[in-house]
């Protein structure tokens, strides 16, 4: 299917569910609404909600402190579990010690470790960063590690027959093998790097997407509510589409699956 014919169907699946939100909410059946307007607002609502936070400017202090905490946690987060990833994959016996306590740390509740973190770092940026940070670490390190031990053992033998030393065997043999790994890594890393700084910000914050939501929600303002989703959802998309042109950058060597080139 063509690029074209995709979006096309895309917009298709959202125009349905935004109809069926307006239906549901705007016209009863039966004498009964199903999505009652308290609870679930109407799309024309939250669309007029979310102009009017741009148009007023009120958005656009939190938007950036919210930008702000995602980015930061998502580097920090990301780096360190590529470094690491690396390193644990290398060093078989690093990774061995230190398996039970990475996967004992993983297991943790974040939004437990949440109040955790204020304490220590205060109601500021780096708490919710921190937050931030244990969500993206995890997904990234592990896969990192698997792209890496997944080397074909083959291609490894061949590259140093050749002569290759451990610096080369990293740029050309480990390094491509676990960029498809990292990048579908990252991907999923975005959204929770954003889900760290809005928790953060919904426990406790005095600006940010998370801490709209929170004041809108603790009076009862249901639009309120969606358009902050709303924001939160498009600025997901857009920092996606980032790492996706990053992505076909790096990997513009790998051919095309063949449900890309249908």
């Amino acid at each position: 299917m063509s690029r074209a014919g995709l979006l096309s169907l895309q917009i298709l699946v959202g125009v349905v569910l935004l109809l069926i939100w307006h239906v549901g909410a705007t016209i009863p059946i039966f004498g009964y609404t199903l999505l009652p307007k308290f609870f679930f607002s109407t799309p024309i609502d939250v669309a007029s909600r979310v102009v009017q936070m741009f148009a007023g400017g009120k958005i656009w202090g939190h938007l950036y402190v919210t930008l702000l905490e995602t980015v930061l946690a998502f580097a920090i987060g990301a780096l360190g579990g590529i470094a690491i990833g690396f390193w644990f994959a290398r060093k078989p016996l690093a990774a061995a010690v230190f398996d039970p306590y990475l996967k004992m740390v993983n297991a943790l509740p974040r939004v437990v470790l949440a109040p955790i973190f204020m304490l220590w770092l205060g109601l500021g940026i780096w708490s919710k960063v921190a937050l931030g940070v244990t969500l993206v670490f995890f997904i990234v390190f592990f896969n990192v590690y698997q792209g890496v031990k997944e080397v074909s053992p083959v291609v490894l033998a061949n590259a140093r027959m050749m002569g290759m030393n451990e610096r080369q065997l990293f740029r050309h043999v480990y390094w491509p093998s676990a960029l498809s790994w990292m990048f579908s890594s990252l991907h999923t890393s975005v959204g929770f790097a954003l889900v760290g700084a809005v928790v953060g910000e919904y426990l406790g914050a005095s600006a940010g997407l998370g801490y709209l939501i929170h004041q809108a929600e603790g009076v009862f303002d249901t639009t309120g509510v969606f358009a902050g989703m709303v924001v939160l959802a498009g600025f997901v998309l857009v920092v996606d589409w980032v790492v996706t042109l990053v992505e076909n950058r790096l990997l513009h060597w790998r051919p095309q699956s063949a449900a890309a080139q249908a």
